[in-house]
């Protein structure tokens, strides 16, 4: 399959924001894209931005993005990638294109300053964990907790 890597520009948007929903909807969690583009707009395309985005296409089609950021690890005392999201459709699976879009972030994690890249991904996803182990991953288990909005309403009182 022929494709090519490339950084996400401000007209991608719309199929960014339906890669979150068929990504959400493969996690088997809810999605919303009510106030998205507005958001990701002024994360991603900010003088000095705060999320990074590459998308993999092939015939003017998108067929999958790898979104990461710049974080602070307290224990490491440096910075490090936080890899959000990896996700590709079906259509583009099975042909090396996810670790190729690892290796270009990888790149980009060193142009950043950071030696280390991090992420999660479900449990349930024997085939993603297979993946990462492959290319030389290790993982460490641990349960993500998060607090939604309504949480944080009422421990904030």
């Amino acid at each position: 399959m022929d494709y090519n890597i490339r950084k996400a520009t401000i007209g991608d948007l719309p199929e960014i924001i339906k890669l979150c929903a068929e990504h959400a909807e493969f996690e088997k969690a809810a999605y919303t894209s009510e106030g998205k583009a507005e958001k990701l707009t002024a994360f991603l395309f900010a003088d000095n931005p705060r999320l990074f985005c590459l998308l993999v296409e092939s015939e003017q089609k998108i067929l999958g993005y790898i979104t990461y950021m710049k974080e602070f690890s307290t224990w490491d005392a440096d910075f490090y990638i936080h890899m959000d999201c990896l996700y590709l459709r079906p259509e583009a699976r099975n042909f090396g294109i996810g670790e190729q879009l690892i290796k270009e972030m990888a790149k980009q994690s060193l142009l950043l300053g950071c030696r280390q890249v991090q992420w999660q991904t479900p449990t349930f996803n024997e085939k993603a964990m297979k993946f990462y182990e492959r290319i030389g991953a290790t993982a460490k288990p641990k349960t993500r907790f998060f607090l939604d909005e309504r949480t944080l309403q009422k421990l904030s009182k």
